[in-house]
C-alpha cells in the first residue's frame, strides 16, 4: 500500500522520482504487446518534454517509472509551478490511454487509480535499489520465472547499444558499467532467491 505522501509528493525540477500506479478494478490495464507498445508511445508523447526516463516497467495491473523532471522550466515564466506542468501532463497522458483502451475493450468509465502516486528518490542508495526493484517486479509477481526475460522493462534495453531517450548510459554509468550493472542485478537477485 502506498504512503499517504505518495499520493500528493510535488514535482520539482532536477528531482528524481518513482512513478507507479495502477488499474482502478486491479483488472488488466496491458491485454496486449500493442497495449503495451501504445502505452510507451503514448508516455513518450506527453511527457518526454518535461521529464527523463531511467528504468521503467509494465505489468499486468500496473506500471513503475523513475523519472528525473527537467530543468525545462527555470527561464519559463508561465505563472504556473513545475508541479501543475507535469501533473497535467499525466493527466492527459492517463486519459489518453484509458480512451483507446475503453474504445478497444468495450467498456467505460475510470481506468487508473486517482491521484497516480509518485515518490520522490531522496539519496544515491534508494536510487540503486529502486533500478532492481522496478526490474525485478514481474518476477515478484510471479508473471515470469527471471525477470531478466521480462520484455516490457528496461532492464535489457539499457544494455542495447541502440539509440532511445531511456537515459541508458547514465544509469550504466551509476552503477560503473555494463558489467557492474549486471553483477549489481544478478548478486540482489541471488540473495533474494536465498532469503525465500
Amino acid at each position: 500500500m502506498a504512503k499517504t505522501e505518495h499520493y500528493y509528493t510535488k514535482f520539482e525540477e532536477g528531482n528524481f522520482y518513482h512513478i507507479y500506479n495502477r488499474s482502478i478494478d486491479k483488472q488488466p490495464l496491458f491485454k496486449s504487446e500493442e497495449n503495451c507498445k501504445f502505452f510507451l508511445k503514448k508516455f513518450d508523447f506527453y511527457l518526454s518534454n518535461v521529464l527523463s526516463v531511467y528504468a521503467f516497467c509494465l505489468l499486468g495491473n500496473h506500471f513503475h517509472f523513475l523519472i528525473r523532471i527537467d530543468d525545462v522550466f527555470k527561464d519559463k515564466q508561465i505563472g504556473i509551478s513545475t508541479h501543475e506542468v507535469v501533473s497535467k501532463q499525466f493527466r492527459m497522458f492517463f486519459q489518453s490511454y484509458a480512451m483507446a483502451f475503453n474504445i478497444e475493450n468495450d467498456r467505460t468509465g475510470s481506468l487508473f487509480q486517482t491521484p497516480f502516486k509518485r515518490s520522490l528518490v531522496t539519496d544515491e542508495q534508494y536510487f540503486t535499489k529502486l533500478v532492481y526493484y522496478i526490474h525485478s517486479n514481474p518476477q515478484k509477481h510471479k508473471l515470469i520465472s527471471d525477470f531478466r526475460d521480462w520484455r516490457w522493462s528496461s532492464y535489457t534495453k539499457i544494455l542495447l547499444d541502440s539509440v532511445t531517450k531511456l537515459k541508458k548510459q547514465e544509469v550504466l554509468n551509476w552503477f560503473g558499467g555494463k558489467q557492474e550493472y549486471l553483477r549489481y542485478h544478478d548478486e540482489i537477485q541471488e540473495y533474494m532467491q536465498f532469503e525465500l
